[in-house]
């Protein structure tokens, strides 16, 4: 089956609880439809760069999935219809990366970066 990411942005006044339980809702609807999720993170509330339906700020969610083209555009489907979730973002990858997302990472560990001047 295909490989895909997918980062959806949820509004700024759920509470971390609720956020999470997105995740776990759209896993389901992936599980229904013949795919897996193989891995998820929350990201935690952010700083947008512009307003989104005059929200400043979201609760971000990454998710890891395996699954067939029609189980994806279900869930993207029913994400797009959802009045909590402001953006959905899917990329087909040929391959997951293994570890934890660069959002997730410390500091410290991410690899060399430029020198600031």
């Amino acid at each position: 089956m295909p490989l895909y990411e997918h980062v959806f942005i949820a509004r700024q006044d759920l509470s971390n609880a609720q956020a999470e339980g997105l995740v776990d809702h759209f896993s389901a609807v992936l599980a229904d439809n013949g795919g897996k999720v193989v891995e998820s993170e929350y990201w935690g509330v952010k700083t947008m760069a512009y307003k989104i339906n005059k929200n400043r700020k979201g609760h971000y969610a990454f998710l890891k999935t395996d699954a067939p083209a029609p189980a994806v555009q279900e869930m993207e489907r029913l994400m797009r219809l959802h009045d909590d979730v402001m953006r959905v973002m899917t990329i087909k990858v040929d391959a997951h990366e293994e570890g934890p997302s660069v959002q997730m990472q410390k500091r410290d560990e991410r690899s060399e970066r430029r020198e600031r001047r």
